[in-house]
């Protein structure tokens, strides 16, 4: 499938004056925190759901200043300008299904069971608010590959009062967001950020640099809100594909914002290549969500379980196997292949596959 990213040179310039209202630049505001409300009742992003105070109290934050520290940190990186011969792609898939339902966030609301709106999970069958690296790495998956068993979560979509979840494995792509794909290296164990901000304006979800196509649905693309003329077939779903942010700063696995160790690439002054900031080196994979609701027809009663259209965000924290990621990260990444989620680029049949049929190390 044809890459149609939003990481360009003009979109990241543009971009990067968001960083600091959208959460990356360190602001202090968890990222579900909710706005004050209104005398007399809650607000419509938040309608019939109280959300608890947020918590840095992760059971993997013992003095819960909200800092998980790397260990060890990633040290003596500096982002890397070269320019490796020109290969449209550098991805491969992860395809996990829905896995359950839940109003828990182990990230922003870590050990509050209930304290955030309803999230649609995918990956780990176990994700839940009392979820860490290693209750993660005890459990199961919806992913094809087993090896993954990374949380993946977003707001649960409603059409009116009923839950619409997407139906099969859904395509989460990992891609090099920067120019030199070979510096690309896998995720640390334990990694884990929010992308987008549920609390952001419809402008601020337009200009956010991880914005793809916004909200489609038939040949109905770049949406803010949710399409009004989706065709009612069928063979049509409302979709939606959103970036997220792949440049670490190499010394926290999170943050109290749950955003300031990540950062977006940035363009190489004087080129049109992409490089990750200096405060922000270590280049990783960007996560790219591909998102597939099956309604369609008259939207006008669908909402996120955290507002509007354009509050739509999601959660990724990791735990694939370290030497499974590896593998995939340097076939397909570094590799500069088109892989499905075995790691296979069917126009490159003689570069093999990092896994094997049963997607797991051969």
């Amino acid at each position: 499938m044809a890459r149609r990213s939003k990481i360009v040179s003009g979109t990241l310039i543009a971009g990067a004056l968001l960083l600091t209202s959208l959460g990356l630049g360190g602001i202090a505001m968890s990222a579900e925190a909710p706005p004050a409300q209104p005398a007399g009742g809650v607000t419509a992003a938040h309608a019939g759901h109280a959300m608890a105070a947020p918590s840095t109290s992760s059971p993997e934050d013992p003095d819960g200043d909200g800092y998980i520290p790397a260990d060890p940190p990633v040290t003596g990186v500096t982002p890397s300008t070269k320019e490796p011969p020109h290969r449209y792609f550098h991805e491969f898939q992860a395809n996990c299904s829905v896995s359950h339902t839940k109003a828990d966030d182990p990230i922003v609301y870590p050990r509050q069971p209930g304290a955030s709106h309803d999230h649609t999970f995918m990956g780990n069958t176990t994700t839940d608010a009392a979820s860490t690296t290693a209750s993660l790495d005890a459990g199961r998956t919806t992913c094809k590959a087993p090896g993954d068993k990374s949380g993946y979560w977003m707001p649960t979509l409603f059409q009116g009062d009923r839950p619409v979840l997407p139906v099969g494995p859904q395509t989460i792509y990992y891609k090099a967001g920067v120019t030199d794909y070979t510096s690309v290296r896998p995720f640390p164990k334990g990694l884990r950020f929010v992308v987008g901000n549920p609390m952001q304006s419809a402008e601020e979800f337009r200009r956010h640099p991880g914005f793809v196509e916004g909200w489609e649905c038939g040949d109905s693309f770049f949406n803010v809100e949710f399409p009004k003329d989706c065709p009612s077939r069928p063979d049509v779903q409302l979709n939606i594909r959103f970036q997220a942010p792949s440049c670490w700063d190499g010394k926290y696995l999170d943050t109290p914002d749950h955003r300031s160790h990540m950062a977006y690439p940035v363009v190489n002054p004087g080129t049109n290549n992409n490089v990750c900031p200096a405060d922000h080196p270590v280049a990783l994979p960007m996560v790219e969500f591909k998102m597939a609701f099956p309604v369609n027809g008259d939207l006008s009663q669908v909402r996120l379980a955290s507002g509007p259209s354009w509050s739509f965000h999601y959660d990724f924290f990791n735990a694939w196997d370290a030497r499974t990621l590896k593998a995939l990260v340097d076939h397909c990444v570094v590799g500069a292949l088109q892989c499905d989620a075995r790691g296979y680029d069917q126009t490159h049949p003689e570069a093999g596959a990092a896994l094997n049929d049963h997607y797991e190390l051969p």
